[in-house]
């Protein structure tokens, strides 16, 4: 394969999974109860540019989904799921499980979930004024307890999320790379 196929198959996935990661962030306008679930899809499928090019071509695709979000989607609390954690993550998770292992892993991991997560708290609440009922109702240990709860389905996310690379290089990944031309 000569390089300027492989560069136009690259940038077919690119665009391919751009795409894709818009139509599911739309999704979070006509189907609001999930907010968090379709930006957490749209982040997986960065996880197959990641396996199949390379990180920098991920982060790429990020920065063109997370633009295209703030510009274009009318949930601006799911753009900002997808912009603070979910679009980036599966780089992160590349890069950490390559060089860490064990209890580190983990720290590194909720870390950067944590972060993450009061950022987008931060940023929707002050920046795109999403209104959070919770807290008038509970005060600030509505957002303690959903803050833990976070954690709890981030490891079950962070689960799902190893089970599905495992199911995409074990049944998917020929069929990927038949029709990309890899």
């Amino acid at each position: 394969m000569t390089q300027n196929s492989k560069k136009s198959s690259k940038t077919a996935v690119g665009g391919v999974i751009t795409a894709l990661s818009i139509v599911l962030m739309f999704l979070t306008s006509v189907i609001p109860t999930l907010t968090y679930a379709l930006p957490a899809a749209a982040g997986f499928l960065i996880t197959l540019i990641v396996i199949e090019i390379d990180k920098k071509w991920a982060l790429g695709v990020y920065v063109a989904v997370s633009l295209l979000s703030v510009l274009l989607i009318a949930d601006k609390e799911a753009a900002v799921m997808y912009i603070m954690f979910f679009g980036y993550y599966p780089i992160v998770k590349a890069i950490f499980e390559k060089h860490f292992h064990s209890m580190l892993l983990w720290v590194l991991k909720f870390a950067v979930f944590n972060v993450g997560a009061v950022a987008a708290f931060f940023i929707s609440t002050y920046v795109f004024l999403v209104p959070f009922e919770e807290m008038e109702k509970y005060g600030a240990i509505a957002a303690w307890g959903l803050l833990a709860a976070g954690n709890v389905i981030f490891l079950l996310y962070d689960f799902a999320m190893t089970n599905l690379i495992r199911l995409y290089l074990i049944k998917w990944r020929k069929t990927f790379r038949r029709i990309f031309k890899f």
